[in-house]
């Protein structure tokens, strides 16, 4: 079931986290995984502790850092098969009137351009290949918005909007993409945030429990295999039961 066996997978942010969790997921289902992550030490020490795992250095904030960073695993693994858009910030803990210029930008900068990097990187070798999965991480926040997280709710808004756009225009190239919405998940993401706002958001979810990153990991494993073959432009909630739609 879901079996990667022979396929290569690039998961961002891989070096902590919910992508970590990913990557070791996908891996023990026999792919090549990429163990992409600004942190260049976090990224080989994750990628050397997974078997057949590649450390992959890259900023995706910059196009450029991107496309080098694909065009040499390119050259390693001659395929790319799954990319999991996983990499996120969850920006300054604040109410509009605190927050600055930089603050906005920066946060679109790796929530929402980020993911337009990755996926304009990969998708036209996707498409000679006529097969890729696509998989990008949103978040809850994102279809019900949270107080003093403007501009997290505002980009993970964009990432399940560009999803269900991206996934109509390769719809026939043999090329699914979707996305995860979790609500909060046990990460060091948390660590930016307040302890009210996290209370906030757990209160909100019906299992009164936050998320671990292996149970975002197994939706991402689905999505991720050539079994997610009729399932394209949308947006799968592991939220404990918080999704309103």
């Amino acid at each position: 079931m879901f079996d990667l066996t022979n396929q290569t997978a690039i998961v961002t942010g891989a070096a902590t986290g919910i992508g970590e969790a990913i990557a070791r997921r996908l891996a023990r289902a026999g792919a090549i995984v990429a163990v992409a992550d600004l942190d260049s030490e976090g990224a080989h020490h994750v990628a050397s502790s997974i078997p057949k795992a590649i450390g992959l250095p890259l900023d995706i904030t910059k196009f450029s850092s991107v496309r080098d960073a694909f065009d040499q695993l390119l050259v390693k693994t001659k395929h790319i098969d799954i990319l999991v858009n996983n990499a996120g910030i969850g920006g300054k803990a604040a109410p509009l009137w605190e927050q600055t210029e930089e603050d906005w930008q920066r946060i679109i900068a790796v929530n929402q351009t980020g993911v337009f990097n990755c996926c304009k990187a990969v998708i036209g070798h996707m498409r000679d290949n006529q097969y890729g999965r696509i998989v990008n991480i949103a978040s809850i926040a994102g279809k019900e918005g949270n107080p003093n997280m403007t501009g997290y709710s505002a980009t993970k808004a964009a990432v399940i909007g560009f999803t269900k756009s991206l996934a109509k225009e390769v719809a026939t190239d043999g090329i699914c993409v979707n996305a995860v919405a979790p609500a909060v998940v046990h990460t060091k993401i948390l660590d930016q945030l307040t302890p009210q706002q996290v209370d906030y958001m757990t209160q909100r979810i019906p299992m009164r429990r936050v998320g671990k990153p292996e149970e975002i990991a197994a939706v991402v494993h689905f999505l991720s295999s050539p079994d997610c073959s009729f399932v394209t432009g949308q947006c799968y909630d592991a939220s404990g039961g918080r999704a309103t739609y």
